[in-house]
């Protein structure tokens, strides 16, 4: 039977402290871990919370953490601007205060701020603001799932939002007028939350949101040398899913017609 995949390989879930980017985190991991390391989507320097650190083997597997949704508490300071949308911007008090306190939900679009690493004709947004530049940003759409106001007083609001992978909470929180957001936590990313913070995941326990196909010791097997198997003709076609040998997860794939093709095989990790 296929050999359990090892702690080594897995999806470590860290808790982010403010002041450091996700790149140092990273790096801090391989330091200490060795092999290779990585990530499933990025957290500001002055954001906290949870980091989806993909240890080995499971690097293969960003591509179906990278679009999970996230959720996070925000605390956004009213009646003050910033040249960034958080607290590493240029800060301006202004005194005016929003009369309104809800967030938008639903579909919206976004402008890509300057300050992101999205890439506009080869470089990213960053490098150009910092030397001052300005260009034509793309826009995109994002779904805003929930925007809960949880506190409020004179000079804040406090809210936990649930959006899609890709939203710019900074950008949300500026669409209250003069506020932007003074301090992120994220507290989840799909079903991974940050509670658990600490624990390294399993590939199999991480990916349990995936629908789960059950194969003999012998597909386990030919899966594992890249040998086709059978998949039955009831299962959704193109859809992920895990292929799992009593509790041990041996591939991701997905039916494409009558087999089943492999997208990331764990087993063998020989």
């Amino acid at each position: 039977m296929p050999a359990t995949v090892a702690v080594e390989s897995g999806i470590l879930l860290y808790d982010k402290p403010k002041g450091v980017t996700s790149h140092d985190i990273v790096d801090r991991v391989r330091r200490e871990r060795g092999g290779k390391v990585g990530h499933a989507g990025t957290l500001d320097p002055f954001a906290t919370g949870l980091l989806t650190i993909l240890i080995g083997r499971a690097t293969r597997l960003q591509p179906y953490f990278m679009g999970l949704e996230k959720t996070y508490v925000a605390r956004a300071k009213l009646g003050w601007t910033s040249t960034t949308g958080d607290p590493d911007g240029e800060l301006t008090e202004t005194g005016n205060i929003p009369g309104d306190l809800a967030l938008p939900t639903g579909t919206i679009t976004q402008m890509v701020p300057m300050t992101s690493a999205v890439k506009v004709d080869g470089e990213r947004l960053y490098k150009k603001a910092h030397r001052g530049e300005e260009v034509d940003r793309p826009s995109r759409e994002v779904e805003i799932h929930e925007a809960r106001l949880l506190d409020s007083g004179p000079d804040f609001a406090e809210y936990e939002i649930r959006c899609s992978s890709g939203t710019y909470v900074r950008t949300l929180i500026e669409t209250l007028g003069d506020a932007y957001c003074e301090e992120l936590r994220r507290t989840a990313v799909g079903p991974l939350s940050l509670e658990r913070a600490g624990e390294v995941l399993s590939p199999g326990e991480a990916l349990t949101f995936l629908p789960e196909v059950a194969v003999n010791e012998r597909q386990a097997v030919s899966i594992g040398y890249g040998q086709q198997i059978g998949a039955d003709p009831a299962i959704p076609e193109g859809e992920p899913l895990r292929l799992v040998n009593e509790g041990n997860l041996i591939a991701v794939a997905h039916r494409d017609g009558k087999i089943f093709s492999y997208d990331v095989v764990l087993e063998p990790q020989g």
